[in-house]
Parts: C-alpha cells; sequence; structure tokens
C-alpha cells in the first residue's frame, strides 16, 4: 500500500499541517485507501480505545513537528488518520454520554457537565460482555452523577470523582470540595488513594488488567479514558520542561482585526475578555504560547501511555487481533477567532484527533477523509465484534470506512448535526445549533440576539467568510434550517428545549447612529490572576458567602505555574 504524506490543511476542513518525512511517502490524500484483503476466521477482536480530554484536532507530532509524540505517530505510520473526525457536543460529559450509548445529546439527556442521571442508559460495553469480552474502564467518567462508583458494563472500574487531579495533592477545588485534597482512586468499588501523577498511575492500573487480571481465554475491551490534556495541565516531572524553548503558534485569527470579525455573530467578539476568550482565559494574563508549553507536556505523558501499551501488544502477539484508537472528547480552541476551549460549533471546537491502528485491517499510513461522528463508534464498536446494533442507537458503523472496504470518496456520510445547549456556569457561549451537509457548514445560536452563520469549508476551511446573507447560498440556507430543525427532534418528535423553527434571522436591525450596546456590570470587572477565579463556578453557600464578606476565597486556585500552584501541587523544580 503506497503511503501517505501530510501537507498543509486540506480543503473541507481536512488538516493539512506538515509531516515529517518519516511519516509518509507523496500520495494525493483525496485518493482511496486500498480495500483490505478478505479476512480469514478469526478470534473476536480487542479494542483499547484511548480517550483523551480537550486534545486539540492537530495536537499530534506527525501533524506539528514541533510535538514530540513518536508513540501516537507510530500509530499513523502504521494505521490510518481520519481528520475529519467530529463530535455532535463539543463539552465533556456530554460527548462522553454520546460515546457510551450511541445516542445524542437529546436523547441521553446529559446536556452539560452538570450532575444529571443516567437512568435508562445502556453503555455500549454491556452488549460486548453478553458477547463474551472482558471490559475495562480505568480513568475520568465526568458524565452524568458526579460520582465514581463502578458503572454496568465493565468487568474492571478504576475512576475517580469529577475531574480528578494531576498529583494526589493537588490544591484543585474541585477536589476541596469533595472533602480533601488528595484524591482517591474507587478501584472495582474500594477506595484506594491517589500516589503519583495521573497519566502514569492509569496506565499503570491499565498494564495490570491485561497482563494479569483479565480472563485471557476472552476477547477484551479496555476503555482508557485519560484527565490529560484538560485544564490546568501539569506535565510529569520529567516533561516539566520538555517545551521551554518552544514557539508555538496560534491561529491567525486570533487577532483582534475588523477583518476577523467581519460578519461574526457579537458574542463571539464579547468573549474575548471572558473566561473562555484569548484575552483573559481562564481569568489570568497568562499567554496561549507559554500555557500550551504546559498542554503539550502533559500530552507527552501521554504519549508513554500509548506506547507501553502498543510494545504489550506486540510483545504478546496481540497487535494484529487488536483495534487500538486514539480520540478525543472534544476539541480545543487556542485564540481560534478569539475563542479558547469548547461548546462552539467552530472547528477546532468540533474536531477531534483520531487515529485507528491494526495492522492487517486498518491500512497503513493512510489518511481518510471520511467523517466519522463520535455518534459512530458505539455501533462500529459492536459491528466489529458481531453484535447486532441495539434499537436506540442513533449511528451508523464507520467499519467499512476504517478497513478501507468502502472508500473515502465513496462513504455516504450522514448529516453532521451538533448541538450545545447554553450553561448557567459559563453563559459567554449561548445554545448552539448546527449541521454540515458535504461542505456547507451552517450554524444557529439560541436564545441570544445576533446573526447565524454559514461557511463553505471546501473553500474556507478557517471559517472566516460568512455567507449567511449571501444571495448565491439562499437555498442552501433555507434548506440546512429545515434540515438541522428537523434532526434535532428527540425520539419522541420533540425538541430538548422548546423552540419554534427559524425560517429568517428576525428584527435584529439597530440603528447605526443609536445607542451602543450596554457596559458589563461592574463586579463582573476585575484584575487577572485572581485566586478566587472559581469561586463563581461553585454552588452558592453561607461558607462561600461568609467568605466573601471576609474578603477571602472559598477555595483558592492560584494561576497554573505560579509557586502557590506549584506548591499545592507538590511539584520542585
Amino acid at each position: 500500500m503506497k503511503r501517505l504524506r501530510l501537507y498543509g490543511l486540506l480543503a473541507a476542513g481536512m488538516v493539512l499541517a506538515t509531516c515529517p518525512a518519516t511519516l509518509l511517502s507523496a500520495r494525493p490524500a483525496q485518493k482511496a485507501a486500498s480495500p483490505a484483503k478478505a479476512e480469514p476466521a478469526r478470534k473476536p477482536r480487542n479494542v483499547v480505545f484511548i480517550l483523551l480530554d480537550d486534545l486539540r484536532y492537530d495536537g499530534m507530532g506527525f501533524l506539528q513537528p514541533e510535538l514530540r509524540t513518536p508513540n501516537i505517530d507510530r500509530l499513523a505510520r502504521g494505521g490510518t488518520y481520519f481528520p475529519n473526525t467530529v463530535v455532535t457536543s463539543s463539552l465533556c460529559s456530554p460527548s462522553r454520554a454520546t460515546i457510551l450509548t450511541g445516542e445524542t445529546a437529546r436523547n441521553h439527556g446529559i446536556v452539560d457537565n452538570a450532575n444529571s442521571s443516567e437512568a435508562g442508559l445502556t453503555f455500549f460495553p454491556s452488549y460486548l460482555q453478553k458477547a463474551g469480552y472482558q471490559t475495562a474502564f480505568i480513568g475520568k467518567w465526568h458524565m452524568g452523577n458526579d460520582v465514581d462508583t463502578p458503572r454496568p458494563g465493565f468487568n474492571k472500574w478504576v475512576s475517580f470523582r469529577g475531574q480528578g487531579s494531576y498529583y494526589p495533592a493537588s490544591g484543585d477545588p474541585d477536589a476541596a470540595v469533595q472533602g480533601g485534597e488528595t484524591t482517591m482512586w474507587n478501584v472495582d468499588g474500594k477506595k484506594v488513594a491517589q500516589q503519583g501523577y495521573i497519566t502514569d498511575e492509569l496506565t499503570d492500573y491499565a498494564m495490570n488488567w491485561l497482563e494479569k487480571e483479565r480472563d485471557k481465554s476472552k476477547p477484551f475491551f479496555l476503555y482508557l479514558s485519560h484527565k490529560a490534556v484538560h485544564s490546568d495541565p501539569l506535565p510529569p516531572p520529567r516533561y516539566r520542561h520538555l517545551y521551554d524553548r518552544t514557539d508555538f503558534k496560534i491561529p491567525a485569527s486570533a487577532a483582534n482585526t475588523p477583518e476577523n470579525y467581519k460578519g461574526k455573530p457579537m458574542w463571539v467578539y464579547n468573549q474575548r475578555n471572558t473566561w473562555h476568550g484569548i484575552d483573559f482565559f481562564f481569568n489570568t494574563d497568562m499567554k496561549m504560547t507559554e500555557y500550551l508549553r504546559y498542554y503539550y507536556g502533559a500530552l507527552a505523558a501521554v504519549d508513554d501511555s500509548v506506547g507501553r501499551i502498543a510494545d504489550y501488544l506486540k510483545a504478546n502477539g496481540l497487535e494484529k487481533d487488536t483495534l487500538v484508537v486514539f480520540t478525543a472528547d472534544n476539541g480545543f480552541q487556542i485564540g481560534d477567532h478569539g475563542l479558547i476551549d469548547k461548546r462552539t460549533a467552530y472547528q477546532a471546537s468540533v474536531r477531534v484527533p483520531m487515529v485507528m491502528y491494526e495492522p492487517g485491517t486498518v491500512p497503513a499510513g493512510v489518511v481518510n477523509t471520511g467523517r466519522i461522528r463520535n455518534l459512530d463508534y458505539a455501533p462500529t464498536f459492536l459491528d466489529l465484534a458481531g453484535v447486532e446494533k441495539p434499537a436506540q442507537f442513533e449511528g451508523v458503523s464507520a467499519w467499512p470506512l476504517i478497513t478501507g472496504k468502502v472508500a473515502d470518496k465513496d462513504w455516504k456520510a450522514p448529516d453532521f448535526t451538533y448541538e450545545y445547549y447554553w450553561e448557567w456556569a459559563y453563559p459567554m457561549t449561548p445554545g448552539t445549533f448546527a449541521i454540515q451537509r458535504d461542505n456547507l457548514k451552517y450554524i444557529q445560536y439560541y436564545g441570544v440576539y445576533d446573526t447565524d452563520e454559514l461557511y463553505d469549508l471546501a473553500r474556507d476551511p478557517d471559517e472566516m467568510h460568512n455567507l449567511i446573507d449571501d444571495p448565491a447560498y439562499l437555498q442552501a440556507k433555507v434548506d440546512l434550517r429545515k434540515a438541522l430543525y428537523q434532526q434535532l427532534a428527540n425520539r419522541d418528535g420533540r425538541h430538548a428545549i422548546p423552540y419554534g423553527e427559524r425560517n429568517a434571522i428576525g428584527s435584529v436591525r439597530r440603528n447605526r447612529a443609536g445607542t451602543g450596546a450596554a457596559p458589563f456590570p461592574d463586579s463582573w470587572l476585575v484584575e487577572p490572576n485572581r485566586v478566587d477565579r472559581k469561586d463563581n463556578v461553585l454552588p452558592d453557600s453561607v461558607a462561600k458567602q461568609r467568605a466573601h464578606d471576609e474578603g477571602k476565597a472559598f477555595v483558592r486556585f492560584p494561576v497554573l505555574g505560579s509557586p502557590e500552584a506549584n506548591e499545592n501541587a507538590g511539584i520542585k523544580d
């Protein structure tokens, strides 16, 4: 099979970043991969599903040469990279729920990161268990109820409450609110104190299960869910200074220029100066270029984890019988359009990294442009295990695409429908609904006085030119609006929040010579780097009010890299 080389950015939203010469020899990316040969009778396939938190779609060394991810790159050289992998809700809990249930947020009901019920939901590993699989969940659950108890569908369980902590003594507000500064694991229903750096320790648990605990007469499904690289990312000591001299670049659209904001909704500009804006992100004055040194330093430890697992599979003759999947729960903006984090329907938010590896089954060294949604993971995993798709699954199996039996150019990807429901805790991003059909993406917002957006991703992959009022796209706009409304109905034919179909922009005009926008409340205007910067998202209480009355932080949350933050985490240079 000929190999590929990635160059620049592909149209239609594909990554085009330059790859090292060791990855691939040139071949046009749009060419279909040669179909895999018919497989002889074989034992059931194993799966290792590696999920990261908040990893940007291009956060891998074979796409950014300044990144050091040799083991992830090894998977890409020997497997297939899927640059058009997207999530139907770009937020931790809703995305994880979609992965586990094969349902959209409007149907599984987990629409934000707050506590919500998992009642009535069936997680896909339960079906694999019935088919004879050994299953393990190790890592960050963070879906639905914020508890760490074992869930149905898993023979092995290792998890923790909420976000977890990179180090056992963290000073993390989540750990403090949960009653202590030491993170506790739930290991098969028993409390065990975290001992070391979270990525390494999770990998230790995964390796122990693979090597010693599972029934080796049965196929296995390992779901390894890392905390990394979620904020505030802390690398292990060995990688604390890995990128000290790296000059990371941020997107050109991060600049505050009239050209960058032409045609953009007002909320996008207003968000620059917020928790999720490039000018004041996480309410600090840290530069994104500095933040990325921590972010990618934390990723380096995940790369070590990938290497340990890949080496084990090869050494034990499991490499050709095990599908390895490397991906993330959502994307991450690093200044794109002046924004950081996720939640939006922009490409940097909805796209996720996706590499799959299984020698002899998944074509090697290939870039496959077929679109895969996180909604499609569960049906795909059941399909490769020979398990019938349950009625409630809303996605499709991408296994024919993954194996090359259906070429990417012939892959009939369903519409990509996106839903994000406005959150009380982070009100700067409005409720967002979007649909992508072929290369056209339409975005609308709920409950905000603003404009819609329409982009032709083939011509404008960076989403800089809003075509919403372009007469040439009128019919496309009308068609996509109607399709979006129809597809956002839940299984009962209702919409998750009551709203009517949008068929025009509405009465949004303003007097050019009239009053401007109102200022934000004075109490919202603060200086950067305050240690109480997370207090506003912690539940109101008498104790919190008492602390504020005394001029104190309810929970101290020092800035990443500050002496206090390092001391709290037990970090010493």
